[in-house]
């Protein structure tokens, strides 16, 4: 399979997007296939990045709501797990179908709550295709077999674990949730999800889909609220077997606590990153500086694999910096998500943008060169300038930390050597890229630098559906796409059959 780019997208014809009006919004809880309000009754506002507004009043799911999620999936489970796996591959289907039919209605929500450009939305292609990859795998997912102990034949089987657990990011969140509830649900798992409160919105119309195509009451469950009660509760409830999970690496150990605390359940993360490129003297910098430049400003800065600290040969520093800019000026002028050709929008939320900007101003007060932005970019909404900052002190947080704006780090090199422990001086490993024609010394590089994925002449967002994808170090533990994924929703068990 050829790998995905949402840069391959970019001349995906442009759309007008309907605008539903607040009525149309849904803002209640998916349970049993059911939209019903919290138990509590209480709601949290979903605020604007582009008019910092209140888009939505959406009801918050709690503890109560939690339980009720659990036992609905728990009901659902046996009849889901029995069926014939092409069964499954025939919902999920139909699931993409619906999707692919309410996909400028999602890109509109995800404007409104989080600020992703929505004409045309680059990702919206890419959700029935994670769909209908992982209803094809419905007919792989097998065990093995042996003869090799005299008297007897062996054979192991992989089973779903159960009710499981999934809890979503902002930035992306139907292709984020549809990862994750696809690959649970071919390998005969019942699932309750937890959309982030950011942007709760888009997930409830993919609810919404779910219930068209046809699921059985149970099998998807998608609540909105809080990492607190209810992301907690989720992580920690006795009854759900396996939990994933994409965000922060904060968040990540904080629900790795709670499985340990409570019943050992697995659980499989995606967290954040630090990525870094390597651009050698005999790069190609015609294809490294627009490669660079998307992967920084796409969704704002805001992907967990973004490139974001680049170490370049010294011999091309200054034309890298300079072609950047350039790509940056004509790339990365945001705009109003809602208008047609927006490249780029807000920042997610006030607290985003407050803690990017707060970066920003480190950088001013730590007298680094900043080549390009360092500012807010509009007023209202929560807009920031695409910005280089150049020769940054490897011990500076700015090099440390995840900042998930639109901020690109340069620093130089002489030596390959020194360049990769420079690069993999991180706690993260999610991506990683090199920039060269030297063939031997890309497999090399590629081999030594620390991360769950490789981009050779290429950088983040490519990605390829039938390879896997996750992180080293503090990165995360898991994988997403291809085979191994659905290894990670099924347990493992032996059978001796005594001949």
């Amino acid at each position: 399979m050829a790998p995905i780019s949402t840069a391959d997208l970019r001349d995906s014809p442009v759309v007008i997007l309907p605008k539903p009006s607040p009525k149309a919004i849904e803002s209640r809880l998916f349970i049993n296939n059911e939209f019903i309000p919290s138990v509590s009754g209480k709601r949290f506002d979903v605020i604007s990045p582009i008019t910092e507004a209140v888009s939505a009043s959406v009801y918050e799911a709690g503890v109560e709501d939690v339980e009720l999620a659990v036992q609905a999936a728990k009901a659902a489970l046996p009849a889901w797990s029995e069926r014939n796996a092409t069964e499954r591959a025939h919902f999920l289907n139909k699931w993409a179908d619906a999707l692919e039919a309410a996909a400028e209605e999602m890109a509109y929500l995800d404007a409104i709550s989080m600020g992703k450009p929505a004409y045309p939305d680059r990702l919206a292609p890419m959700v029935p295709i994670i769909v209908r990859f992982f209803a094809a795998k419905a007919l792989d997912i097998t065990g093995e077999s042996s003869l090799n102990s005299a008297g007897f034949m062996n054979v192991s089987l992989r089973q779903p674990y159960g009710v499981c657990a999934a809890i979503t990011p902002w930035n992306a969140p139907v292709m984020m949730m549809v990862y994750k509830v696809s690959a649970a649900l071919i390998t005969g798992n019942t699932l309750v999800l937890k959309s982030s409160e950011k942007s709760p919105l888009s997930s409830l119309v993919a609810a919404r889909c779910a219930r068209e195509a046809g699921f059985p009451p149970g099998v998807l469950n998608v609540l909105s609220g809080f990492g607190r009660p209810c992301g907690e509760a989720l992580a920690r409830h006795m009854e759900i077997r396996k939990i994933s999970f994409t965000g922060s690496t904060a968040t990540g150990k904080a629900i790795q606590k709670c499985a340990a605390e409570s019943n050992l359940k697995s659980v499989s993360l995606e967290l954040g990153g630090k990525s870094p490129l390597v651009i050698f003297e005999d790069a190609d910098l015609a294809k490294a500086i627009p490669a660079s430049t998307m992967s920084i400003l796409m969704n704002s800065g805001q992907v967990c694999n973004a490139i974001t600290r680049v170490y370049v040969h010294e011999s091309l520093a200054e034309a890298f910096i300079e072609g950047v800019k350039g790509a940056m000026s004509a790339m990365g002028a945001s705009a109003n998500p809602l208008h047609e050709g927006t490249m780029r929008g807000p920042q997610a939320d006030r607290l985003q943008f407050e803690r990017v900007l707060a970066y920003l101003d480190l950088a001013k007060q730590s007298g680094i060169r900043i080549a390009h932005g360092g500012n807010r970019e509009a007023s209202p909404g929560y807009y920031v300038e695409p910005t280089i900052l150049v020769d940054v002190p490897e011990d500076s947080r700015l090099v440390k930390e995840e900042i998930f704006g639109p901020v690109l780090i340069v620093n130089r090199f002489s030596e390959e050597n020194d360049a990769l422990n420079r690069a993999n001086d991180s706690e993260y490993g999610l991506y990683a890229s090199v920039f060269t024609r030297d063939l031997s010394r890309a497999i090399r590089v590629a081999k030594r630098l620390e991360a769950g994925s490789v981009g050779v002449n290429c950088t983040s967002p490519v990605l390829a559906m039938d390879m896997p994808f996750g992180g080293w170090k503090s990165s995360g533990q898991g994988r997403e796409f291809s085979r191994y994924a659905t290894d990670y929703w099924t347990e493992l068990k032996s059978v001796y059959f005594a001949i």
